[in-house]
């Protein structure tokens, strides 16, 4: 039997995960404890997709176990141990602005929580594949510190930069820079997965998200970029741009195009490799332009007021270079445009709400 473990299963990257695996595994273990209701509120909660899961795909077995507590974990990884091909770890804290409330729970929760999860599969299943989902958050502030231009909508590098053909890639530097204390915490658990990978010899990939994005998203006003966005443009509730003039730029992965990366890390595995994966410069946005293509799918003027304190540590301009993955996985490309996932979320969402 082929199993795969998916932690942070109920929620944008664990569910695609479970959807984009169910036909590839005999069985999919999902691990998620509805966290996202506690950082976000009951209107977060991914208690929706967790019933769809377990409606929709008859191999998928749900645990409610958080990945904090070590031994409750480790009853999930014995059961399993011998069959475990696959782990894909996308539970996470995922908000700077929130991490600042509880630094302890978003440090426990993102570089323990990781570390439990490392140190299992190295016990329990030391050749299975372990994705890791990180972030752009690890390279801290460091971006704001490029050769801007403002645009009419957006912020842009300069021509003459090397990253302004393909974005940002690998080498940019994580340390002496303000990261929030998310962008700390998954700093971390980044740094102990490449380890762990490259230590033990582990088949680990790092996957540096973007804006992870899709119709699966619980987006909320800390969360969830252009799903919350979408979310204000469907019920008129009033949607605040935080700083730099509505024109920093996101790239943005659907989250198809990203679990189709870790698929194809799985097929031909590497150790403690660590990559950018976004949108690039096949899909991105400023917030203003992210507004106007929103207006344009709903067909009615959004609800948004303006604050001129951006959030610390936020990025100005980011874009992903995705060299080094296309490189190492020739076969891999985006599918769906910016374009294409917010009609997506639009579709899914007017459903729900």
């Amino acid at each position: 039997m082929k199993i795969a473990i998916v932690t942070g299963s109920a929620g944008l990257i664990g569910s695609e995960s479970v959807d984009f695996l169910s036909t590839k595994f005999d069985k999919i273990i999902g691990i998620d404890n509805n966290l996202r209701a506690y950082f976000f509120g009951e209107n977060a909660s991914t208690e929706w997709n967790r019933k769809h899961l377990e409606e929709t795909y008859p191999n998928y077995l749900h645990y409610g176990t958080d990945i904090r507590d070590y031994k409750a974990m480790e009853n999930i990884f014995k059961e399993y141990s011998g069959d475990i091909r696959m782990i894909v770890h996308a539970a996470a804290q995922p908000s700077h602005d929130w991490a600042a409330n509880e630094p302890i729970t978003d440090f426990t929760v993102n570089a323990n929580g990781t570390l439990n999860m490392l140190e299992l599969t190295r016990q329990y299943c030391p050749t299975a594949v372990f994705i890791y989902t990180s972030t752009n958050k690890v390279y801290g502030d460091t971006p704001n510190f490029l050769p801007l231009v403002e645009l009419e909508t957006r912020w842009e590098i300069d021509k003459s930069h090397k990253y302004f053909e393909h974005g940002i890639d690998e080498f940019m530097s994580i340390d002496h820079s303000k990261h929030s204390l998310f962008g700390a915490s998954k700093a971390a658990a980044d740094i102990l997965s490449q380890e762990y990978g490259r230590y033990f010899n582990m088949n680990v990939g790092v996957f540096r998200g973007g804006c992870l994005t899709g119709p699966n998203h619980s987006g909320t006003m800390l969360h969830g970029f252009l799903s919350y966005l979408m979310k204000c443009a469907i019920t008129g509730d009033q949607y605040t741009i935080y700083g730099y003039k509505g024109k920093q730029v996101r790239d943005n992965i659907h989250s198809w195009d990203l679990v189709n990366m870790f698929w194809h890390f799985y097929q031909n595995p590497r150790q403690g490799e660590a990559y950018n994966a976004g949108g690039g410069r096949y899909s991105n946005c400023s917030m203003q332009e992210a507004i106007t293509l929103s207006e344009k799918i709903t067909g009615r003027k959004m609800n948004y007021s303006y604050s001129e304190t951006n959030r610390i540590g936020d990025h100005i301009w980011y874009i992903s270079d995705l060299s080094k993955f296309k490189s190492h996985y020739p076969g891999w490309n985006w599918t769906y445009n910016l374009e294409d996932i917010l009609v997506q979320i639009y579709n899914g969402m007017r459903n729900r709400l």
